[in-house]
């Protein structure tokens, strides 16, 4: 056998299978509710990705006030409050209506970080920035966010831990 030839098949054999795990990961993270096949594991889904879109909003209004109180005055920190409050309520609205588990993920990730940016903030300092947790709002973001990061990474556990149905989609 032609030696370029097993070699040319072995890189197509392996491109194939590269390609296949790409494309079970995307079809993993699209995966929503409405393909479950348990009704009670659906409704917990939707029910969840809508309580963590609501905690989502619930911390961007906390952080565009914040912003329009003062912190629009300091340095990086500004800014961020702007595009966490904007870019929260509109990945919280994106979630709540497709409910996919990239979606959730990435709304998880989000609250943690912003969660975490707030300790770090509060604990070295960020950007030249020293935040205190006794300022207003800093404990009850905390627990915002963190509970949000909690229900919509539940959420995509579920969807995730689920096997898919052959139900139909309703349109």
């Amino acid at each position: 056998m032609n030696s370029s030839h097993t070699t040319t098949m072995l890189r197509d054999h392996r491109s194939a299978r590269r390609d296949s795990v790409a494309a079970r990961a995307a079809q993993l993270l699209a995966r929503g509710p409405a393909r479950m096949k348990s009704p009670s594991a659906r409704w917990a889904v939707s029910v969840l990705a809508v309580v963590g879109a609501a905690l989502m909003v619930w911390s961007g209004v906390i952080h565009l006030q914040l912003w329009s109180d003062g912190y629009r005055s300091i340095s990086v920190i500004g800014p961020l409050f702007l595009i966490q409050g904007i870019g929260g309520i509109a990945l919280a609205v994106v979630i709540a209506v497709f409910r996919r588990v990239v979606l959730m993920a990435a709304g998880a990730v989000m609250m943690a970080a912003t969660a975490a940016g707030l300790l770090l903030s509060a604990g070295i300092g960020l950007f030249g920035f020293q935040e205190s947790l006794a300022v207003p709002y800093a404990m009850s973001s905390l627990a915002v966010e963190f509970a949000a990061a909690a229900v919509l990474a539940a959420a995509s556990a579920i969807i995730l831990a689920a096997r898919p149905g052959s139900r139909p989609v309703r349109r």
